[in-house]
């Protein structure tokens, strides 16, 4: 049996951005430099651009001093965010970028040449084609004509822009940016990762979610997840082929019983919570109590998994309480607690509810939540740690002291491993609040 040198929480690789954008609804309340959040002052030249201190402007000067005047020819106009992302690459590109090394052990690097493009499967591509073509005109004021590439290179800088590059994400998990990172893209994806990516700033730490073996990290046995974990095989396959051109096969998206759960009806038969594929034709009863399933059935639920998915739609950006109470009033008795559009339909309203500062309410939401989120995302994920966190944030907020000191204890052991003691999350959020919630545990005991 081979020793253990590298245990879960351990940090296997942190690297800078070769190129980096903030995305411009964040441009009057973030840093472009740092990313984080305080009080911003405009570029005193091109006005677009913001910073939090005059040390980031310092340090971003090299890289923004020839895309100052242009961006302050654009006058009040927003500049697409992967348009300023392709023109801060070619720059970087021009002043010897493309013998830039990104680390990913000791020994081994990657540079810029080294991504891969894709050019074929973009050619194909008819959205993306579009996409690149709007990128081109808006690129033309951007940079100089004596520095444009030849549309071959811009193709092929532009397909490895959109696959290599990461969400830069803030403590809620929430992208805020995009960064391409050249050690850090050689992480293939897998839907069971074994690692996780967090960010500090634009700085990107990734992190062990188990136990390795092995003296040094062979990045060929490392992955993360490139997309949102809460969604059927069939969803996250989709999204992959058309983001990353290629076809998952690991093991979770084989999982035909996982992919039964996902889109899980209820039994009939109201004590038992047994859960069903009503989609199936094929089952004509409950396989626990022999309950007949009725053609009503089925067609209920396809009716409100319709509906459910519509309403999820149109909420993608902002979630409407009462929008996602009338959803699970029509599901419930029809979707089971598993299901994937019920779980999606939950977490919009516990974010809802802590919007709409009603408490009460938010509580409930998450404590239905944490079951299927921590069975979808795996019990080592930053999403599940954050929730755990916001439930006990505001079960101390209202005084149920024993339930948020549980509830933070848990997520500081998931937070702990997915970001490192030294995160800000943990340091300066999460322990604080642990600290206090375990004051007002004790002072009630006392009483």
């Amino acid at each position: 049996m081979k020793k253990l040198f590298h245990k879960r929480g351990s940090l296997i690789l942190t690297e800078k951005p070769f190129a980096w954008v903030l995305q411009s609804r964040y441009r009057s309340e973030r840093c472009d430099k740092c990313f984080k959040t305080n009080k911003v002052l405009k570029c005193s030249n091109c006005l677009y651009v913001r910073y939090c201190n005059r040390f980031c402007q310092k340090e971003a000067w090299p890289e923004h001093q020839a895309e100052c005047p242009k961006l302050k020819a654009v006058g009040s106009r927003t500049v697409p965010d992967a348009a300023l992302m392709m023109a801060r690459i070619i720059r970087k590109l021009q002043k010897g970028g493309d013998f830039e090394k990104g680390y990913y052990s000791s020994k081994y690097y990657r540079r810029f040449g080294d991504l891969m493009t894709h050019e074929d499967d973009i050619k194909k591509d008819e959205r993306r084609m579009e996409h690149f073509q709007s990128l081109v005109v808006v690129l033309q004021s951007l940079l100089d004509e004596t520095s444009m590439p030849s549309a071959t290179e811009l193709l092929q800088i532009y397909g490895k822009m959109c696959i290599n590059s990461f969400n830069i994400l803030d403590d809620d998990m929430n992208s805020i940016g995009t960064g391409m990172y050249l050690g850090a893209s050689i992480m293939d994806h897998r839907c069971r990762p074994n690692a996780v990516a967090t960010f500090d700033g634009t700085t990107i730490h990734v992190r062990l979610l188990e136990d390795y073996s092995g003296s040094e990290i062979d990045f060929d046995k490392i992955f993360i997840s490139y997309i949102d974990l809460l969604n059927p095989a069939v969803v996250r396959k989709n999204r992959l082929r058309a983001q990353y051109y290629f076809e998952c096969g690991c093991e979770r998206c084989k999982d035909e019983k996982e992919t039964m759960l996902m889109n899980s009806g209820v039994c009939p038969l109201a004590d038992c919570d047994e859960p069903i594929l009503l989609e199936d034709e094929s089952v004509k009863k409950c396989p626990r109590c022999r309950t007949a399933i009725k053609q009503s059935a089925r067609d209920k639920y396809r009716e409100i998994i319709g509906f459910t998915k519509g309403h999820l739609e149109e909420m993608y950006s902002i979630a409407y309480l009462d929008v996602c109470q009338l959803c699970l009033k029509k599901q419930e008795n029809i979707l089971h607690y598993y299901n994937v559009w019920y779980l999606k339909t939950l977490d919009h309203a516990f974010e809802s509810a802590i919007e709409m500062e009603k408490w009460e309410e938010a509580i409930g939401y998450g404590l239905q939540l944490k079951d299927g989120f921590q069975k979808y995302n795996g019990p080592f994920h930053p999403l599940y740690g954050l929730l755990l966190l916001k439930i006990g944030k505001i079960q101390l907020f209202v005084k149920q002291f024993s339930q948020a000191l549980k509830h933070i204890h848990d997520s500081e052991k998931i937070v702990r491993v997915t970001h490192g003691e030294q995160h800000d999350l943990y340091k300066n959020r999460l322990i604080p609040l642990l600290c206090q919630a375990a004051s007002e545990y004790e002072a009630m005991e006392n009483k």
